[in-house]
């Protein structure tokens, strides 16, 4: 359109344009906004300078150090560590149909008949309630004591089994037991530690033959074990248990002055006794030592296991790597001894807990390296099968140890628990004599 009677400057208006097309060029780039030059007058005429345009990179940099950034960061790392320390499982959940409160699930037909089926519910574990630590434990405890009053056939009148409950340090009830002769007369003390997952009842037999040859047995279900507090297979630290024995054969002591006393460990039992007795104070009151199948040197299933055992013990201790064992490994070439340990209640049946697993490691590296300050004397007898704990392990402790009076038996083909074996009476009669003897010394 052509205004008549205005006067424009022809060379003004190419100019104008450019700067326009420039303003809108920027604005859609993106790089930068454009802003008129103080040397530049409303219609675009005036002197021009050199502009800097940047291509962004220094804002995306920053974008990426941003406070935002970082979060996504660390929402990105926290879910690959819990991935990683808290593995989701599932539990699986019978509903009974035959309940009247609940709808059956009609699977079929037939002649006419419905049948009917459970219901399989998969929910997350943390859903599921569990039952209180204490009520479990209390139940552990009933039938601890209610066995006392079990007697075995044709033991009538040959001992006295009583319980009686030892409070820790830490506040913790251990559930403890003892097994006294009635027609012999007590010539001396025994001490008796059970194996990892067991309990002390599982010995009653082995006491009472001791309590024939005048030997008083006391015997201590350590922590998370039997009848006594804790989480059932659960060992927060080994530590606990060797300082739990430490008080309890002072007690023991001190209830029967002037009597000779010795200890007894099976498998972890033993490493914890052999653990107590390299303390000189516990030396000085201890004859004698009798150790099954002691725990020395136990190998992880794998060598990344005892890389990862601390970091995955100090956030996951309780957490177990596979599934409940009912089976169990193989302990006894009895088949009943094996029927009777893994349908005992008191037995722990479930896999290793970490923790418990890491605490085992943990104390059967630190007799390794403490072997030669051995200097009580002790008898160890190892079952040459045994594929729970390493025979060679207790070859190495009687070639270390700085003991006088030591002693060991290897027996071909015989597995983990010795005192369970179908030759059980042969060992049990060969450990006898052993204390014996050292009894008569002392008399």
């Amino acid at each position: 359109m052509i205004c008549i009677g205005t006067s424009v400057h022809a060379t003004q208006i190419p100019r104008q344009l450019l700067q326009e097309r420039k303003k809108r060029k920027l604005r859609h780039s993106g790089d930068r906004v454009w802003k008129r030059p103080a040397n530049m007058d409303a219609i675009g005429v005036g002197t021009a300078r050199p502009v800097m345009l940047t291509s962004g990179a220094s804002g995306r940099v920053r974008a990426l150090f941003s406070l935002r950034a970082l979060r996504s960061l660390q929402l990105i790392l926290n879910g690959i560590l819990l991935l990683l320390l808290l593995p989701f499982r599932w539990r699986t959940i019978l509903v009974s149909a035959e309940n009247k409160q609940e709808p059956a699930v009609l699977v079929g037909r037939r002649g006419g008949e419905e049948k009917k089926k459970s219901v399989v519910v998969r929910v997350p574990a943390a859903m599921v309630p569990r039952r209180p630590k204490e009520l479990e434990v209390a139940a552990r405890r009933a039938m601890a004591i209610r066995r006392i009053e079990l007697r075995e056939e044709g033991d009538e009148g040959r001992s006295v089994r009583n319980f009686a409950i030892f409070t820790t340090d830490r506040g913790d009830s251990l559930f403890t037991q003892s097994w006294t002769s009635v027609s012999v007369r007590t010539k001396g003390l025994l001490v008796l530690l059970h194996g990892l997952n067991e309990h002390s009842g599982r010995y009653n037999h082995f006491a009472m033959q001791l309590n024939k040859s005048g030997l008083k047995v006391y015997a201590m279900d350590w922590i998370g074990h039997g009848g006594s507090d804790g989480l059932h297979g659960y060992v927060h630290s080994l530590d606990y248990a060797v300082n739990d024995l430490k008080a309890f054969l002072d007690k023991v002591l001190t209830e029967n002055p002037g009597l000779p006393c010795f200890c007894f460990g099976h498998s972890t039992g033993g490493a914890i006794v052999l653990k107590a007795v390299l303390d000189p104070k516990v030396e000085a009151c201890v004859k004698g030592v009798v150790l099954t199948s002691p725990a020395i040197r136990v190998q992880p299933s794998h060598p990344i296991v005892a890389a990862l055992a601390p970091i995955f013990s100090l956030f996951v201790p309780t957490y177990q790597f596979s599934a409940a064992n009912k089976k169990g490994p193989p302990v006894s070439r009895d088949p009943e001894a094996l029927k009777a340990k893994y349908s005992d209640p008191l037995v722990f049946t479930g896999a290793i807990r970490v923790r418990t697993g890491y605490e085992i490691l943990r104390i059967s590296y630190y007799l390794q390296q403490n072997l030669k300050r051995l200097t009580v004397p002790f008898i160890v007898l190892h079952g040459a099968a045994d594929t729970v704990t390493d025979p060679l392990a207790s070859k190495l402790l009687y070639k270390e140890a700085s003991s006088s009076d030591k002693t060991i038996k290897l027996y071909d083909g015989f597995l983990h628990d010795l005192l369970f074996e179908p030759e059980k009476e042969e060992i049990i009669g060969y450990i006898i004599e052993w204390l014996t003897s050292r009894l008569e010394a002392e008399q």
